[in-house]
């Protein structure tokens, strides 16, 4: 008895990571034969549970919505709370849930009845919340699109650039990623042949959801948050340059205060592309390297070296003025 509750349990936690199974992929993750996945099926549905089936060749098994909530040990009012008090801490409300708010909303939006979604969207809807700084996302923007991440669905949206370009986008969502208060999706962006940042606040969905895709190999998640803070970071800036110094990619990069991206050229040469808002501070920057070098195709920093050389050379002049 107790190994058909445990089996039970880690069948509800397969169908929560993702969102079809055919009977052959649960039977080989629970090492048991397709018959006893039937007989768990049906006694899962006895539970309450609301386990759909689909005939066919690409047919199996999904927890979909039912006509109550599965057995939780949460009633109505306590079921209303946890999705208020999540789709409340998705928008940043506690530091450092974010992320994994979003991810259990779209588990328990997954298999909320009808009823109980539209009280939390009355509560939604006529809750007045306090100003803040960062941009506002609909928590069904953010549950829809951790929902295509886990079930690999493409994503169709309208998007409006950091210049206000709007484009039409097609593509594959992998992760999202909370940072400073504001939510990005990383994804593969179908028309461009390559990854792609998007900020989900500038995201206007537009259903339904695409075809499946197969996913593609993903580097580690610190490496996706450090992408994701670098295209952030770069996408903001007005001025870019390239710059080759006289110095190593390791001296560069010790002499900077902010990290950068530093590529090896040739020996004892590198090159790298800073950006900043004013030209005037890229060439403040240029200043601590402590090296010669050379920049490549960006009039305005070289307008900006120039001013600050004249600066600093009048500055010497007046120090070595003598004193009457």
């Amino acid at each position: 008895m107790l190994e058909t509750s445990a089996r039970l349990l880690r069948l509800l936690s397969l169908f929560q990571t993702r969102r079809d199974w055919t009977s052959a992929e649960l039977a080989a993750r629970l090492g048991v034969t397709t018959r006893t996945i039937r007989n768990d099926i049906g006694r899962l549905r006895a539970l309450g549970y609301p386990v759909e089936a689909r005939p066919g060749v690409a047919g199996g098994y999904r927890l979909g919505p039912g006509s109550s909530l599965p057995p939780l040990l949460l009633d109505d009012e306590e079921t209303v709370a946890v999705a208020v008090g999540l789709r409340t801490a998705a928008n940043g409300s506690v530091a450092g849930i974010e992320e994994a708010s979003v991810r259990a909303l779209a588990k328990l939006q997954q298999v909320l009845p009808s009823r109980l979604r539209h009280r939390v969207g009355a509560f939604a809807a006529s809750a007045l919340p306090a100003p803040s700084r960062g941009p506002r996302v609909d928590p069904d923007v953010l549950t829809l699109i951790a929902s295509a991440c886990r079930d690999h669905e493409r994503l169709r949206f309208g998007y409006r650039s950091h210049a206000g370009t709007a484009s039409r986008r097609s593509v594959e969502p992998y992760r999202l990623v909370n940072d400073r208060r504001r939510w990005y999706l990383v994804a593969w962006d179908t028309d461009r042949d390559d990854w792609r940042t998007f900020r989900v606040d500038r995201i206007e969905p537009r259903p339904p959801a695409g075809p499946r895709f197969t996913p593609r190999a993903l580097p580690p998640d610190p490496d996706i948050t450090a992408r994701v803070a670098r295209d952030v970071r770069e996408a903001t800036w007005r001025y870019r340059a390239r710059v080759v110094v006289a110095a190593s990619a390791d001296h560069v990069r010790s002499r900077l205060p902010v990290p950068v991206d530093v590529h090896p050229f040739g020996e004892d040469r590198c090159t790298f592309e800073p950006g900043s808002d004013h030209p005037e501070m890229l060439a403040l920057y240029l200043g601590l390297l402590d090296a010669e070098f050379t920049v490549v195709d960006s009039p305005e920093l070289v307008t900006a070296l120039r001013a600050l050389t004249g600066r600093f050379q009048r500055a010497v002049d007046a120090g070595q003025a003598p004193s009457r």
